[in-house]
């Protein structure tokens, strides 16, 4: 089942690049097992996106020791795993620092649920968590903090975190996250330009409902 999973979190780490949510070797993707909770699969750290195979992933237990691969793990591996340890039912975890979110994050703001399909994914704001040291698990507990329903967190001067019952639902709501913070950015941009008055979020019973129907029966359902 590790094979098989770090086959699937080394696709998804390839993914980052693709949708230029990263740049050079920042970001990474996590991604464990509810059948072994206990490892976690995670990229190395500073190997080119390019080079990876499912061969250099490496494999930790949940007090980050190395327990399969020759390379390091990524530096972010102890925020990933304090997430995983206090939310036990997350099975993947994404880092980002995709540029418009991370233009929110610089400026410590939230990015506030104006559209719908943001409430879909996230079921309102996406919340901008405090500043944080990288020393020891400092950015992991302010982001577990800030955590709401939405399956993202902002770190203030930073990047954004991304995390869902599993790796490939972590990976799609970082690529909704930018898409989100991409929005909003023009609509800041246009409304500064245009003079007008700023967007207002949507009202509560609206989010309710849309999230509502997003996480019911929006898709396919087996």
């Amino acid at each position: 089942m590790l094979e098989a999973l770090k086959k699937r979190v080394c696709g998804l780490n390839k993914v980052l690049p693709a949708e230029r949510l990263v740049t050079s070797t920042s970001g990474n993707v996590s991604g464990r097992l509810p059948a072994q909770p206990q490892f976690v699969v995670i990229k190395p750290s500073g190997l080119s996106f390019d080079q990876m195979t499912p061969e250099t992933m490496v494999v930790t237990d949940l007090d980050g020791k190395v327990v399969e691969g020759k390379l390091n793990p990524s530096v972010d591996l102890p925020n990933h795993l304090y997430l995983y340890t206090h939310k036990p039912e997350l099975m993947g975890v994404v880092h980002t620092h995709s540029a418009h979110a991370t233009a929110f994050a610089v400026l410590g703001l939230s990015i506030p649920c104006c559209m719908t399909g943001m409430a879909d994914e996230f079921g309102g704001e996406i919340p901008c968590a405090p500043y944080a040291s990288n020393e020891a698990e400092n950015i992991g507990a302010s982001i577990l903090k800030a955590m709401t329903r939405a399956p993202a967190v902002l770190c203030a001067s930073h990047g954004v975190f991304t995390f869902a019952e599993s790796p490939e639902k972590a990976v799609k709501a970082a690529i909704m996250c930018e898409d989100s913070a991409r929005t909003m950015y023009y609509a800041l941009t246009m409304r500064a330009a245009l003079g007008l008055p700023m967007p207002k979020p949507l009202p509560p019973e609206e989010i309710a409902k849309w999230w509502g129907r997003y996480h019911s029966w929006y898709g396919q359902k087996s």
